[in-house]
Parts: structure tokens; sequence; C-alpha cells
């Protein structure tokens, strides 16, 4: 008689024999994107002029716990893969001097009990996966198995997810270096902007099935397909606010329906297979023409995003896009008679009334992260002179509540946004998501032809 337990397969010496041999050697071609190993290096070069002296000890990350024993999918630390162009889940780096050390996790092939044995790691777990040699050839730096890495040597700042003790000064240079693109990461946000517009058209197309009863899930679930299929995924939790919801700034649920009538707010963003991602916001009407009232508010929202994307240009101070957006929100509330005070008294630092139906900000920089620098100090942020190669958005909108008792009937549940990925130029600014339209018959049109 036996207690029912399975033997482990690693007790059997006849299975380990057996189950080492046969196999053939498929290719390993590290993932890696065009490029991204010399642009690395141009990046820790920039580290090392910017931060003598130091040496970076920089993590990867892993994938956080979804339940139990299941995962979210792995992404990669954004200022890991800036500095390496990898991203190999539990890998760290070592930096100094511009030179790197990078200690990968090795797969465990046939031979090896782990090729059987280990889910993380095993060949036949995960498939076959590149040496540490192929790597280093890929990448162009020193390649060690990570068990060989002892920790970070004394003196050394840390870096990326999993420390318990990151360097805020590496933090903040970091992502201060990373607020001016290179030509190489400027050709990645095009391309993830061009395929997010993709995804904005088939989002439309989806639209009679929404109608139908797939709702707002049924579209987000369209984008998310699109942008795994052309990149690693969304860059962020893809936003459909249908009719009441589309005020809220944050509706990542999308659990409701899509009703004609209504407006769809739609916020999305394709991470492509290089990390970096777009953030591009329009707001459709569902029927496909706008009621007076939908309108109305989205018209005001265009003049005032078409103010902030006039003061898009070197050497403007990264503020004056917001200030100028929110004059003519102010303006436009106030004509309305929807501002309790003056527009002089709304604007003013004491007063603010304006925001009750615009409390967020309206713009931030974009990159390997959609809002990319945040570790940058306030005077290097927000305080700082806009310059080429910065990536940005611009997005104003009006969000009137279904329950904001300050509003007309014909104005509430009503919520619009307008959002634009920008780059920094020698002579202004490009509008990278310029494909889409912004103002309300262009909306109208392209929403036809998509639809």
């Amino acid at each position: 008689m036996t207690d029912g337990r399975l033997p482990k397969l690693t007790e059997i010496p006849a299975f380990a024999a057996y189950i080492a041999e046969g196999w053939d050697s498929p290719a390993r071609t590290p993932a890696l994107e065009p490029g991204a190993a010399e642009a690395a290096a141009a990046h820790r070069a920039r580290l090392a002029a910017a931060f003598p002296g130091t040496t970076a000890v920089v993590a990867a990350g892993r994938a956080p716990v979804r339940s139990n024993d299941t995962a979210y999918d792995f992404r990669v630390g954004s200022d890991f893969y800036w500095l390496t162009g990898c991203a190999v889940e539990n890998a760290v780096a070592v930096v100094s001097g511009g030179e790197a050390t990078l200690y990968l996790p090795a797969p465990a092939r046939p031979g090896e009990q782990g090729f059987y044995a280990d889910s993380a790691y095993g060949e036949l777990w995960v498939g076959p996966s590149p040496s540490l040699d192929e790597w280093a050839r890929a990448l162009g730096v020193e390649v060690r198995a990570l068990p060989g890495f002892a920790g970070p040597p004394d003196g050394a700042l840390l870096a990326g997810p999993g420390w318990a003790h990151p360097s805020r000064e590496l933090g903040r240079v970091l992502a201060e270096l990373r607020m001016i693109k290179d030509d190489w990461e400027t050709a990645r946000l095009r391309e993830a902007v061009d395929r997010t517009v993709e995804g904005f058209a088939a989002v439309l197309a989806e639209l009679p099935a929404a109608v139908a009863g797939g709702g707002e899930r049924w579209l987000q679930g369209t984008f998310d397909r699109y942008a795994r299929t052309h990149g690693n995924g969304p860059g962020y939790a893809t936003i459909v606010g249908g009719g009441a919801h589309a005020p809220t700034l944050h509706w990542v649920r999308c659990d409701g329906p899509v009703r004609p009538g209504e407006l769809l707010l739609l916020d999305m963003g394709v991470e492509v297979r290089s990390h970096y991602t777009a953030d591009v916001t329009r707001t459709f009407p569902v029927s496909g023409s706008y009621s007076p009232a939908q309108r109305q508010v989205h018209d005001l929202v265009e003049r005032a995003h078409r103010a902030g994307l006039a003061q898009v240009a070197p050497g403007r101070r990264f503020t004056d896009f917001h200030h100028a957006a929110m004059e003519v929100i102010a303006h436009g509330l106030h004509d309305w008679g929807l501002l309790p005070v003056s527009v002089d008294e709304a604007l003013s630092e004491r007063g603010q009334h304006h925001r009750r139906y615009l409390v967020c900000g309206i713009g931030h920089h974009l990159g390997l992260d959609v809002h990319d620098c945040a570790r940058s100090r306030p005077e290097a942020y927000h305080g700082a002179r806009l310059a080429p190669g910065m990536a940005l958005t611009v997005e104003p909108g009006l969000y009137f509540h279904a329950h904001d008792r300050t509003l007309p009937p014909e104005l509430r549940g009503i919520g619009v946004r307008i959002e634009d990925d920008l780059l920094v130029t020698a002579g202004g600014a490009e509008n990278l998501s310029a494909a889409l339209p912004i103002d309300a018959s262009g909306l109208e049109n392209w929403n036809k032809e998509k639809s």
C-alpha cells in the first residue's frame, strides 16, 4: 500500500537519464529590438557624463503575484531597459563609467535537472532561451550568471524595482536624462503612436457590436488585443468611458453599456515591443453626430487644446500650455454661467473654481512610462523650459458628472477629453498623433469612415 504521494521525478535516476537524451538544439535568439543595444550604450555614456564616478546597480524587476502561485505578465523596469536594451526578468545590471556587467538567470537545458524541474527557467517549461554568451554578443556587454551576483558593491547606488533602499538621487538623474529622447527613442514613439491610431480605428469598427450588447468591455478587449498583437500590449489600463462614465478620469472598469446618442471617451496607448508607449484620447459620438450640448462642450475643449498646443515649443515653460488651456476653459465656463466668481479670481491661486470640472493636470512627459520621468525634481519638470527631444502630452478636458447639481441638466453626464502626443523640435513641436482629427466635424467623419 502507498500513501498516494506521487514520486518526485528528480528522485528517479532512470527518468533523469532518459529525459536528458534525444533533444535537438533549437534556435535561441535573444529578444532584442533593432538598435536597442547601441541606444543603451549611448544612454550609459550619458549617465556616466551626468553622474561621473558612480556605480549604479539597476534591477529589471519581476512579475508581481496575481494570486497564490500565478503572476501577472512581466514588464521590465524602465531604467533597466533604458540602460541595457534587455528585458529579462530578475536580471541585474552593474553600470559604471558607461560600461555594464549584466547578471541574468541562466536557462536550464537538456541534461540539467532544472530542464524539467525548474518551472521558472527550465526550457521544458518556458521554451528555448538564449544562453548568457548569446546575450553578451547581442548586447555588447559582459554577461554573467545571476547566482554570481554577490550584491551591490560598496558605495553603489540602487535603482529599479525590488530594492529596499533605492537611491533617490540616481532615480532623479535617470528620470531627467530620459526627458530628452534620442533619434532611436523618437522612432519608437512614432511607432507607438501610429499603432495606437490604428487601434482607435479597430475599436470604432466594433462600435456596432458594443452597442448591440458588448459594451465598454468589448471595446476595451478590442484595443487590448490589437495592442498585444502589434506590441507588448496596452501601455496602461485602457479607458473606455461611455455616457455618464466619460467624466470619470480613470474609468478602467469598462463594465458599462455603450448607448446610441451618448459620448464615448477613449484613452488608449499601445506599448510597442521596445517598451515605449503612446497615450492618446479622443471623444466620439456613438451615433456618429454630436448633440448640440455635446458639441458645445467638445468645441470648448478643442479651443483649449489648440491654445495648449500653440504653447509647446523650445524655450517655453512646461506649464505654459497648462495655463493657456486653463484660461480658455475658465472663460468658456464663465460665459456659460458656471463660475461663481470672475475669470480672474477663478484663475488666481486662491480661486481655481474652474478646476471643479477639470481637477487633473493636462499634460505629462511620455516615453518608456506613460507618465515618464516622474522622479525628476519639480524645477526640472513643471518648472523647466521645454527643449528639443522632449516628448509630452497635452490633454485638456471637461468632466461634467451626472450627479453634479451645479450643472444644468443638459450638461450632466458629458465628459470630453482631447489628448495628443507631441515631440518638441528645434523649430517648435510635431504632433505625433495628428492623424486623428481634433475638431468635432473631423471626428464625426473619421468615426463614420471607421465604424
